[in-house]
């Protein structure tokens, strides 16, 4: 795995993190009983985002240290990946004999 796909897999898994992330604890204006004017009801009271920002960089380098390892020890590769056969027999991926 390249500098590039690192960063890229790192990205990829801190969004998806903070996808999941930002709903935890979220208290609504609703919830809270006081609803601004002009704002709707489900909008949130506070966000708390700077914390859930840091939560989710400190999960995401877990979980990428865990699928690094993975993709760095030869565990899962993209051979094993390729449910269609699309690739050829195998050993020809990266070979030109195929």
């Amino acid at each position: 795995m390249g500098i590039t796909s690192a960063i890229v897999l790192y990205a990829v898994i801190w969004w998806l993190t903070l996808l999941c992330v930002v709903p935890v604890r979220l208290r609504t204006q609703q919830d809270m009983g006081k609803v601004t004017p002009g704002t709707q009801s489900g909008a949130p009271e506070h966000h708390y985002l700077k914390i859930k920002i840091w939560i989710t960089t400190g999960i995401t380098t877990v979980l990428f240290a865990i699928v690094a390892g993975i993709i760095l020890s030869g565990w899962v590769t993209v051979a094993d990946l390729d449910f269609f056969h699309r690739m050829g027999p195998e050993g020809c991926l990266y070979t030109s004999t195929c």
